[in-house]
């Protein structure tokens, strides 16, 4: 029995060879693409990941600092209110307390020895701190016997010490001024050699006969204090003649007229015809 060949014959073949060529190459070529691409994603992956290392690490080394720090202000803040609770004045009176018994203590101690107490407590200072001592509590012992008042001329030495005492100097001026006076100055040659700067017109260094002051110019805040404290002395002469002439002087001094009104507006009312029968000599 004769068999029929196929349409075509073997040429059938070749198409058929040629697709599974074509998908093993296709085939292929994904896979490279694939290896390449898990090539390339091996670096990427590890550097995010050490990137997401770093950030967990900085934000751990943040967290500890911030719990830290609320440690640190909770501590400051419990300390603060201990201190709010604790008086002052009663922590200056146990320390005053402390200091008198330490004192005592050390006294009892010399004595027990039979040392001389002053003197051993006299090693403790030099001889220049010991006389600087002495004058600033004669100094003080001084000050609190001349508070009451003596005479105008008393008064007046009294407001020029204080005026003194609050005099706060301008040393810039004085140092440029002084600098000014060595440039410009008359240059001296003295006995012993030595060369100084004298101020013939006696702008600087003044004399009873200088005239140089004619030419000075205070500046604005040299003028503006010198008001400030004429205004100062004009109300504190009116705070003193506030009263009048007609008012009765019951005080010594503007604390103990504070006093006075005080008393006066609570127990006056007992005391009116009480003083008013003193004063016109009615009072048995």
């Amino acid at each position: 029995m004769l068999k029929r060949k196929a349409p075509g014959g073997s040429t059938s073949s070749a198409p058929v060879s040629e697709t599974r060529r074509s998908r093993l190459s296709q085939m292929e070529t994904v896979n490279e693409n694939d290896n390449m691409e898990q090539e390339n994603s091996g670096p990427v992956s590890e550097s995010a990941a050490q990137k997401a290392k770093e950030r967990m690490e900085r934000w751990k080394a943040l967290q500890g600092r911030a719990k830290k720090s609320a440690e640190v202000n909770r501590k400051e803040v419990y300390a603060e209110r201990r201190r709010q609770s604790v008086d002052p004045s009663e922590t200056a009176r146990l320390n005053r307390r402390r200091a008198e018994a330490e004192f005592k203590l050390a006294k009892a101690d010399a004595e027990d020895d039979g040392e001389d107490f002053e003197r051993k407590r006299a090693w403790d200072w030099t001889v220049e701190e010991s006389e600087r001592w002495d004058r600033r509590v004669e100094k003080k012992k001084k000050h609190v016997e001349d508070v009451a008042f003596q005479d105008y001329t008393q008064t007046a030495r009294k407001i020029y010490k204080k005026q003194i005492r609050e005099l706060k100097p301008d040393l810039e001026t004085y140092a440029t001024d002084k600098a000014k006076l060595v440039r410009d100055g008359t240059i001296v040659e003295t006995e012993d050699g030595e060369l100084i700067a004298v101020d013939r017109d006696g702008e600087f260094y003044a004399n009873a006969d200088s005239l140089g002051f004619v030419d000075n110019k205070p500046n604005k805040q040299a003028v503006d204090r010198l008001v400030g404290d004429l205004r100062q002395a004009e109300d504190t002469r009116m705070r003193r003649r506030k009263g009048g002439d007609e008012e009765d002087v019951t005080y010594i001094n503007d604390k103990n007229k504070q006093f006075n009104q005080k008393l006066a507006r609570y127990y006056n009312k007992y005391t009116g015809e009480i003083r008013d029968s003193f004063e016109r000599g009615t009072m048995v």
